[in-house]
């Protein structure tokens, strides 16, 4: 196997903000063009050696096992297999009512009883990628008409998609593969910084004018969210290897889920704040949490990409941060009757949000270095 050096997009998005490297990768010839650019041409040559092969096997349609292998063959392993499966089982049981309802006839009926009896079998079964395939097999089988038995077509059709699943396996394993769970721990360590980001904005428009950023921040960090959903699906199906767990990238992956939920509360809850006075008696207490919880973002994001949680940041202190801010609330507290009650209530509600979210990026280091096996934390 043939490796690369070159970061990924985010990698260096996440080295420069982290200062781990120079200066982020420029020019037309970017990792994202390079990779599209890859994968076209392990396609190509995943579907030319099916081809080779279905001829020297003597497969009457072998151009079928190249139209698998360009169906099957994605992005990363982990996808690769995830879509090698859905297309196996949905051409066997294409192929096996294919097979059984020709021996009904040839009518357009009977075929359509056929599709109907693959797909609800899919359905029935739980194989919903598999829906759309099997009947696409059952088609060809029953109205592209060829000389031999009923069975000899529907062997040479699983033949023939069993061979491009295994060139494109080999292909997407072997040749300067893309693991999915490496993809994660980089899209995960985006998607902090990314928080990071939204929480930098949600909070400029506490007694502050609302930052025209927000719905694009919100956006950016949903669309990570999603990428790395996928990829986490697409994980559990490769097999092991790299540093980083699937059980920490699972728990990461959650945990970021709840801190964007805890960011749209804590959105609702500094709604209206502009004009808001008495927050304002809460600083510099306030300011503090705040900008640790912001640095608190980046650092998880620094230690998702080198994989090492055992190490608390030594100049950021949340618990302490919370507890001065409760207690300058407690000493402000007399004179709450000076201000109007929805300021207040206000500044007690963001408060709030402010120390789950400050506990649950501590938990989320100290659980992930935990599921690293890296017992030696603090």
């Amino acid at each position: 196997m043939i490796g690369s050096t070159r970061k990924t997009w985010s990698q260096e998005v996440l080295a420069v903000k982290q200062r781990l490297s120079g200066t982020q990768e420029t020019g037309f010839f970017t990792y994202d063009k390079r990779a599209a650019l890859l994968l076209a041409l392990k396609t190509a040559a995943a579907a030319g050696i099916c081809y080779w092969l279905a001829k020297l096997a003597g497969l009457s349609d072998g151009y079928w096992g190249s139209i698998s292998a360009i169906i099957v063959l994605q992005s990363n392993v982990g996808s690769t297999v995830t879509a090698s499966r859905d297309r196996l089982i949905g051409t066997l049981i294409g192929a096996a009512f294919g097979a059984v309802f020709l021996l009904l006839g040839d009518s357009i009926w009977i075929y359509l009883l056929a599709v109907v009896a693959a797909m609800v079998t899919c359905s029935l079964l739980g194989l919903k990628n598999s829906v759309r395939l099997a009947p696409v097999t059952v088609t060809i089988l029953m109205l592209v008409h060829r000389t031999g038995s009923n069975w000899t077509l529907p062997l040479h059709r699983v033949l023939e998609v069993l061979l491009g699943i295994v060139v494109a396996l080999a292909i997407s394993t072997l040749v300067l593969p893309s693991r999915a769970r490496a993809r994660l721990q980089d899209g995960l360590a985006q998607e902090y910084l990314q928080l990071a980001a939204l929480f930098e904005a949600v909070l400029q428009g506490f007694r502050g004018k609302l930052s025209g950023q927000l719905p694009q921040r919100w956006n950016d960090v949903n669309a990570s969210i999603d990428a790395n959903t996928q990829l986490l699906d697409a994980a559990r199906n490769e097999p092991s290897g790299g540093q980083a767990s699937l059980e920490g990238l699972s728990l990461l992956h959650q945990m970021g889920r709840a801190q964007a939920n805890l960011l749209h509360a804590l959105e609702l809850a500094a709604k209206g704040s502009d004009s808001d006075d008495y927050a304002s008696h809460l600083e510099p207490e306030l300011g503090q949490l705040v900008n640790d919880i912001h640095r608190g973002f980046q650092y998880l994001a620094r230690c998702i990409h080198q994989w090492q949680f055992s190490e608390a940041p030594k100049d950021i202190e949340l618990e302490q941060d919370i507890a001065a801010l409760e207690a300058r609330m407690a000493a402000i507290r007399p004179t709450g009757l000076e201000f109007p009650q929805a300021e207040v209530l206000r500044a007690y509600a963001v408060q709030l949000h402010l120390k789950q979210l400050a506990r649950l990026l501590r938990s989320s280091r100290l659980e992930a270095a935990e599921a690293a096996g890296q017992a030696n934390f603090s």
